[in-house]
């Protein structure tokens, strides 16, 4: 069978764990070559050896514009300096309510989820080639009140904004812009969140559970691929049907 990604090459910010390890392995399995980033050395290293082939690990945060650089860079000199598709995925998210909300806490979320995306995706515009794919992460709870998860909310409503203006400013060059929005999602991220926080949301959920990384990774695969060569702008939820009621 023709592997869906044959012969192109994605970058997946934030590729060590959880949903873009997950879209790491299967662009890898359905043809890619994959470039994945991550701050820390050891998880970087473990999550080349696990996805194994046809990939490579750039350490870096997406927050410091140097790594990104040298992200970019890496890519002009391995792969000649074209990409088909950019997920921009790295991200993070913390709780904490009104009142009692930090500049820490919201430099930290806005820098990384809102700073690092548009600088991941405008650094590598360059490189793009004209018909690729940019897949932004952005979250259900961009469309949900959730208590005490009013910054995060924030920094992935902007990423929806991003994908509306980018359709707009690269229809000339073909390239489609796209969120995919997961839900509560089984990653180590969710994992280290107190599960007093996690169970109402999950308790919200119709399908009555958390979704998985590769669930995540297959609607991915969906946005790069030539099975959506006429979407664009769009905003695809994976969250068992929370955004709907």
């Amino acid at each position: 069978m023709t592997k869906k990604l044959g012969g192109k090459t994605a970058v997946i910010t934030g590729g060590t764990e959880g949903i873009g390890l997950a879209t790491a392995k299967l662009f890898v399995k359905e043809g890619a070559y994959v470039f994945i980033t991550g701050r820390r050395r050891k998880e970087l290293d473990e999550a080349v050896h696990a996805i194994g082939a046809n990939v490579s690990g750039v350490q870096g945060d997406v927050a410091q514009l140097a790594d990104l650089d040298r992200l970019y860079d890496t890519v002009s000199k391995v792969k000649g300096g074209r990409i088909d598709i950019v997920f921009a995925n790295a991200g993070v998210g913390e709780f904490a309510p009104l009142g009692g909300i930090s500049e820490e806490h919201f430099d930290k979320l806005f820098n990384i989820n809102v700073r690092g995306t548009l600088f991941t995706v405008q650094k590598a515009l360059p490189l793009l080639k004209d018909g690729g794919s940019i897949i932004l992460n952005g979250s259900v709870a961009s469309v949900k009140g959730t208590g005490a998860f009013g910054v995060y909310a924030a920094s992935k409503a902007a990423l929806r904004s991003f994908v509306r203006t980018w359709t707009t400013e690269l229809k000339d060059r073909h390239i489609r812009s796209n969120v995919v929005s997961p839900g509560p999602i089984n990653t180590p991220l969710a994992n280290r969140q107190s599960a007093g926080l996690l169970a109402p949301i999950v308790s919200t959920i119709p399908m009555g559970r958390m979704g998985e990384p590769d669930e995540v990774a297959k609607a991915a695969l969906f946005l790069a691929s030539d099975d959506s060569s006429f979407i664009t702008g769009i905003e695809l939820f994976v969250d068992g049907g929370r955004a709907q009621i």
